[in-house]
């Protein structure tokens, strides 16, 4: 496999100059690993969970969408088993008093040999003690014993103390999908198998290993819970595999730098499990979910809150709880993979090194940048970023020779450059100069509109 130019310094850096991701709360020293997107990395993010719904959503048969709220009732995350068992085992540094996570430090130390999924915690603590693994911000030796933390953030409502009750923020989408599976299905009519999509933000209060936006406290999901009989779920099952692959390649990732990866260890409600994984810079890790979820999900909500989640069938009036087939991708996380996989350095003729992120056209933040060749064609340069952004989003600069504003439009990804020079005062032509190959072809400025949809289309 060639060596990749990408690395994540190199893209944190690109991100907070170019507009993409910055920092949270820069101005107050920041706050641990929370980031904010910039109007660069709005677009493209924006962009990527269009390009989701489209695929899974808009053109799949028989799927439906909701946005379910961010706080539920509490039963909720009793019925799915949050409350009980959705911890990490982490231990402290009893020296500088940090907190890791003891399947992270087992992980960090055998460079991905060691699969802590597969341990207790009593093992966890055994290999640590046996291999002498070190605290990674102080050094030091000196670790308490494991203990569990329940990774969901709790608030509470009401307004006064005393008719405060407890709620959690979501630590996931999918169970306003589940609870919402007979309102769906009874408004749309919709007869199983039929899907439901969510994209929405969760909340996880995790210790996080840096890496930029791979995993922080706060993310969004884009999720698709199918729901089908028991009997078919092993063939859905394998067909989303095949449909979540096809997404990302379609998305322009390279084949060899993805790779399907089944669970050693099955939650408890899972039949089949696997996620497929991507080579990001810091080694392969997971990229999205695939889940045999069972009918375990409708049986619980059904049983917590007393209502009858059974279907029935109209061909034979049979009445069963569905199987669900859950495909869940990150958005923050197929961000990342998308600049990494996106992010070249090409060394030009005279040794110019040249950034340019390469986007499949439908991903980037805009899809052209306007540029009058000098300053006093600005009025028709202008004309046409007026009539192309009624349609697409495109952005217009004249500020520095064209040669550097080509360089500020690789560095984010901008697939076409459209420059206004005095040609077209004569003919009404441009010059339409393609990111990747930098190649250069002449068409007429009342051509663009048609020019563009066929070339930013996902």
């Amino acid at each position: 496999m060639a060596e990749r130019a990408v690395t994540m310094e190199k893209l944190v850096a690109l991100c907070k100059a170019r507009g993409i991701i910055f920092p949270g709360s820069e101005i107050y020293g920041g706050m641990g690993n929370t980031w904010d997107y910039g109007p660069v990395g709005v677009e493209i993010k924006n962009n990527i969970k269009r390009a989701w719904w489209k695929r899974f959503v808009q053109e799949s048969e028989n799927s439906y969408g909701v946005d379910a709220a961010i706080l539920m009732n509490s039963r909720v995350w009793e019925a799915s088993g949050h409350t009980t068992s959705f911890s990490d085992p982490k231990m402290d540094c009893k020296k500088c008093k940090t907190r890791h996570r003891a399947d992270n430090l087992i992980e960090a130390h055998s460079k991905g040999k060691v699969n802590p999924d597969l341990m207790s915690d009593a093992e966890m603590e055994a290999y640590i003690a046996e291999h002498h693994v070190c605290c990674p911000n102080c050094g030091n030796f000196d670790w308490t014993p494991i203990r569990t933390f329940n990774l969901m953030f709790e608030t509470s409502r009401g307004v006064t103390d005393e008719s405060q009750n407890k709620i959690y923020l979501r630590p996931e989408t999918a169970q306003g999908e589940f609870v919402n599976f007979l309102n769906v299905q009874r408004t749309t009519r919709a007869k199983v198998p039929f899907g439901i999509a969510q994209i929405g933000k969760a909340f996880r209060n995790e210790i996080t290993p840096g890496n930029f936006i791979f995993r922080t406290i706060e993310f969004e999901q884009m999720e698709h819970q199918w729901f089908c009989k028991e009997g078919t779920d092993g063939e859905y099952y394998e067909e989303y595999k095949r449909r979540a692959f096809a997404f990302l390649t379609d998305l322009g990732f390279s084949p060899e730098h993805l790779r399907f990866h089944d669970h050693d260890k099955l939650a408890h409600y899972a039949k089949a499990a696997c996620d497929i994984q991507y080579l990001y810079p810091m080694g392969w890790s997971e990229l999205n979910g695939i889940h045999n979820r069972t009918d375990y999900d409708l049986t619980r909500h059904q049983q917590y809150s007393g209502k009858s989640l059974l279907y029935v069938d109209p061909t034979d009036n049979s009445r069963y709880i569905p199987y669900v087939i859950e495909y869940s991708i990150g958005a923050d996380r197929l961000m990342l993979a998308v600049l990494c996989e996106a992010y070249d350095e090409e060394t030009l003729e005279g040794g110019e090194t040249r950034n340019v992120l390469r986007f499949h056209p439908a991903i980037a933040a805009y899809k052209a940048a306007i540029l009058p060749l000098q300053k006093s064609l600005a009025p028709q340069a202008r004309a046409i970023w007026e009539t192309l952004k009624k349609q697409f989003s495109v952005t217009y600069d004249e500020a520095g020779s064209i040669g550097k504003r080509y360089r500020r439009q690789d560095e984010i990804g901008t697939p076409y450059c459209i420059t206004v020079d005095f040609d077209t005062l004569e003919n009404g032509t441009v010059t339409v100069r393609e990111r990747d190959s930098m190649a250069q072809i002449r068409i007429s400025a009342d051509a663009l509109s048609g020019y563009l949809a066929d070339h930013c289309v996902f």
